[in-house]
């Protein structure tokens, strides 16, 4: 394919993720209000599954039908660091003087986020402990059994949720009409996988004419691209005066793609290789992109406009870093 026709093919397959992923978050978010759950909870399990899907659909095509498990996990971290720092800075400017949060978005949320980040790191640790490539130390095996912990460490968050839910549930919006939204939650779901496997076919052919390793685009186009969801959900709670909700999209959307959309192209394809000298330098981004998130927005529980574009100089720095790493002049990632 020409350069041309895959670049017409990215923004195709775009348009086509963006659309699903509207309709997507309108059945969500009344899903949410119809079955009465509390602000924290729709933000950081239904919207976040939600506008996670194109993360999810993106590892499980990149790996079990190209084979390629970087791509997938590049995209997963570079769309955590894109929703860690990008989508609060531009909640925070969209919407009034501040980004408002609370003790259980703060704590708890990012708290549990930061172990997902770490439950990763260390999962990536026992592929190459203890299924090592031959002849390579720095190479191993993501086998099914180390993607179901990740699932399992899931599970304990959905857990911690519910029982938010059963504490603090809001009254039910009973007109809505379940059924439909279900129909349209599933037709949404299939729109997104039709346009993500466009974006992975046009990244292929993206590293395959320009040279650029797969890492690089999974980290930065594909991240940004199935990011779009994500930050349509945040900007537009923001806007409506939602704070939590927005931030707690953010949160959850990240803990989701660690935990669940991260292994589960391991999950179908049984096993797949991961090279530590590309995972760890990926994953410490990853860590350093929190520690100033959770910084900024433990400062008065608030996020205000200059920390916003604070967040913003950091992601820039991230992308600068990539185009180092691209360029050979660094040669942090292996």
């Amino acid at each position: 394919m020409s350069l041309a026709l895959s670049l017409a093919l990215a923004v195709v397959s775009t348009a086509v993720i963006w659309k699903g992923s509207i309709w997507l978050e309108d059945a969500a978010e009344q899903l949410a209000a119809y079955y009465g759950l509390p602000a924290v909870v729709q933000g950081a399990v239904v919207a976040a599954i939600g506008s996670s899907f194109p993360e999810l659909s993106s590892t499980v095509i990149a790996t079990f039908v190209h084979g390629n498990f970087e791509l997938g996990a590049a995209a997963i971290v570079g769309s955590a660091v894109f929703n860690i720092l990008v989508i609060p800075a531009l909640s925070t400017l969209a919407g009034t003087e501040s980004l408002d949060a609370d003790r259980s978005v703060v704590f708890k949320e990012t708290q549990f986020y930061m172990v997902a980040v770490a439950a990763t790191l260390v999962v990536f640790s026992f592929a190459v402990i203890y299924f090592p490539s031959p002849g390579d130390s720095l190479s191993g095996t993501f086998t099914r059994p180390l993607a179901l912990l990740l699932v399992a460490l899931y599970g304990l968050y959905i857990f911690i949720q519910y029982l938010d839910t059963r504490d603090l549930r809001e009254p039910r919006v009973t007109d809505a009409n379940a059924a439909r939204l279900w129909g349209t939650l599933a037709v949404s779901l299939l729109v997104i996988v039709v346009g993500v496997e466009g974006l992975v076919e046009a990244v292929l052919d993206f590293e395959e004419s320009l040279g650029i390793p797969s890492f690089f685009w999974g980290l930065t186009v594909v991240a940004i691209v199935t990011s779009l969801p994500d930050t349509f959900v945040s900007v537009r709670s923001s806007q409506k005066g939602a704070d939590v909700t927005s931030l707690a999209n953010v949160l959850g959307s990240n803990v989701f793609d660690l935990l669940v959309a991260l292994p589960a192209g391991v999950l179908v394809a049984g096993a797949t290789p991961v090279e530590f000298g590309v995972a760890v330098p990926m994953m410490a981004a990853l860590v350093a992109a929190t520690i100033l998130f959770f910084a900024l927005a433990r400062t008065d529980l608030a996020l205000s406009r200059r920390e916003a574009y604070a967040l913003l100089v950091a992601y820039a720095a991230f992308v600068g870093w990539l185009l180092l790493e691209t360029a050979g002049v660094t040669s942090l990632i292996g």
